[in-house]
């Protein structure tokens, strides 16, 4: 979280953001909106959605009253969400321009909502993060951040999501839009540099007004750039583990015992390839048994026999029965490591995905009873589950400062450093290497509440 940022693109066109990134934009792109509450994310929303006519009349019809529309109706779509006026849980919308499809996902800004921000980023290919104008002082060159946007940027940046972009709202309600977004964008880009977070882009938006949302509104607030829509159909898809060693959590056995073909196994292992390509003949090891099979047959989720890559599903066959439960990981072989000239002892194959007991990991914790050590904990990684034992709280992390301070306990919505005892080892790798590998679901063992997301380092 402390590497130095390569480039903070404020302001940036639509082709240096898609040049920046080099990647594919052809897919549909999964976007959150965050920030702090009441910074309008669900009237964004509901600015996009109906400015590029994505929402029918009778949708409009049902959220409009005395002639005025109340845009976050449209997300809010909770009984509590529209008494409060206030966004609770994640709601996702879908829809399309002629560039490119869009499923959008609406996060609470609430602090004790900050678990449903963290799964909505988790699958995001971006995050756009809300800053209000009206709520900070911005005639002050050095001005502060409010916490919850610091929060969800970091959170956003741990969980890899692969753009991120600040979109100041409410300029429209100050009364020198320039000076306001000027001062707010250098505190931005101060932040992103201290956290080592990369940012696409910041743009004026007035979500309320429609300026620099849908159509760029030339010169407003003292910007040229493009608007905010124009900028996500040129964002990256988030790129796959596929260049990775195969990583493939089994989540269900599809058996054909009665099969008479005994000449490979007669059984289908179902599941999403979490990094490489699952491909016939590739030697594989299943864990935690260490049995070692070779492929004989991959299969998509259509059932049509091709090879597949990470982050879509599949059906692998082994070539020969093998004890393999759900939970269990089909990964790679070892591999032989060469051994020096003067070296006469074969060293041991060393496995792409080695299995660990001990793990260090960042943990945002979610649960209103505090992480302390000594707290045993089930921990879900892949389709398996295991007992997990705090050995140590190693720091919290102040999202104010970006400080590392020396703590005993994690409380809700902290981001901290622990150690991890497990009762049996797993293929655990850096989340920064890969996603699924590297991140696993803390649940309390008595009340069965997700506690905490831990991205092991």
């Amino acid at each position: 979280m402390t590497e130095t940022i390569n480039s903070i693109a404020a302001g940036a066109n639509t082709s240096s953001a898609a040049s920046q990134f080099g990647a594919d934009t052809s897919g549909a792109l999964r976007f959150i909106t965050c920030g702090s509450v009441d910074d309008g994310k669900s009237t964004l929303i509901g600015r996009l959605l109906v400015d590029t006519r994505a929402v029918l009349q009778d949708q409009l019809a049902g959220v409009t009253k005395s002639g005025e529309t109340d845009l976050a109706l449209l997300t809010d779509g909770l009984a509590a969400e529209r008494e409060q006026g206030i966004t609770i849980d994640v709601a996702y919308r879908y829809f399309a321009t002629e560039a490119r499809k869009f499923i959008i996902g609406d996060a609470p800004g609430h602090e004790q909502y900050t678990r449903n921000m963290v799964t909505a980023a988790s699958s995001a290919d971006a995050a756009v993060v809300l800053v209000d104008a009206t709520k900070l002082d911005w005639q002050d060159p050095t001005l502060e951040l409010l916490p919850q946007t610091r929060r969800h940027s970091l959170l956003a940046h741990l969980l890899r999501v692969h753009s991120l972009v600040f979109a100041v709202n409410k300029l429209d309600a100050v009364e020198d839009p320039a000076l306001a977004f000027t001062h707010i964008s250098a505190a931005l880009q101060k932040f992103a540099q201290s956290a080592g977070i990369q940012v696409a882009a910041t743009i004026p938006v007035s979500a309320l007004k429609g300026y620099n949302v849908v159509n760029a509104s030339e010169g407003w607030a003292g910007y040229d750039g493009p608007s905010l829509l124009q900028l996500l159909e040129q964002l990256p898809n988030t790129p796959s583990d596929a260049n990775l060693a195969l990583a493939f959590p089994v989540q269900w056995v599809e058996k054909f015992s009665s099969s008479a073909d005994t000449s490979q196994g007669r059984r289908v292992f179902w599941g999403r390839v979490a990094a490489g390509v699952a491909q016939v003949g590739a030697q594989v090891q299943i864990l935690p048994s260490g049995q070692l099979a070779t492929v004989a047959q991959v299969i998509d989720h259509a059932r049509v026999p091709k090879s597949v890559n990470a982050g879509l599903s599949a059906g692998i066959t082994l070539d020969r029965e093998v004890d393999v439960s759900r939970g269990d990981w089909i990964v790679a072989a070892p591999v032989q490591i060469e051994a020096a000239e003067d070296d006469f002892d074969a060293p041991p194959a060393q496995s792409p995905w080695p299995a660990s007991r001990e793990l260090t990991a960042t943990v945002a914790w979610m649960d209103n009873e505090p992480l302390v050590s000594g707290r045993v904990y089930w921990a879900l990684h892949g389709h398996r589950w295991v007992k997990a034992k705090v050995r140590r709280v190693a720091h919290r992390l102040n999202i104010n400062t970006l400080e590392q301070e020396a703590a005993e306990q994690l409380e809700a919505n902290a981001i901290g450093q622990v150690e991890l005892l497990l009762q049996e080892a797993i293929p655990a790798a850096a989340f920064t290497k890969a996603r699924q590998l590297g991140s696993i679901i803390l649940v309390d063992t008595a009340s069965h509440a997700t506690a905490g997301a831990v991205l092991i380092q």
